[in-house]
């Protein structure tokens, strides 16, 4: 009776063995199965390695999008600048176009009375 435990075991262990043995050569055959079957399938690796001895060619990098928003928020700043100094210069007080311009912005800031107050005042 201690006899039919273990051959039950050995039984069980050369099953699984079976199996697996069984699942890496159907593995195994499907590979080589398909890499000589199919060779148009390695034609994408066969250009990348020919691809490797020549130079790669650079592309122009498109401008940084941050660089360019640091450019334009400068502008900004600028032209602030320059409003601000218009209209504390006391010379502008004398001036109507000055004046009617700057009340545009102030009232109605936009292009083009930025535009004219630059061009209108001093």
């Amino acid at each position: 009776m201690s006899d039919r435990p273990l051959s039950l075991f050995k039984l069980c262990i050369a099953i699984a063995a079976g199996v697996w043995l069984g699942f890496i050569a159907i593995a195994l055959t499907a590979w080589l199965a398909s890499r000589y079957l199919f060779p148009q399938s390695l034609a994408p690796v066969a250009q990348a390695v020919q691809q490797l001895g020549k130079p790669a060619m650079v592309e122009p990098q498109p401008p940084n999008r941050l660089f360019e928003q640091y450019q334009q928020n400068l502008q900004k700043q600028e032209q602030q600048q320059a409003l601000d100094q218009a209209r504390s210069n006391a010379r502008n007080l004398s001036n109507p176009k000055c004046q009617f311009w700057l009340q545009q912005d102030q009232n109605a800031p936009n292009e083009k009375t930025r535009a004219n107050v630059l061009q209108f005042c001093d």
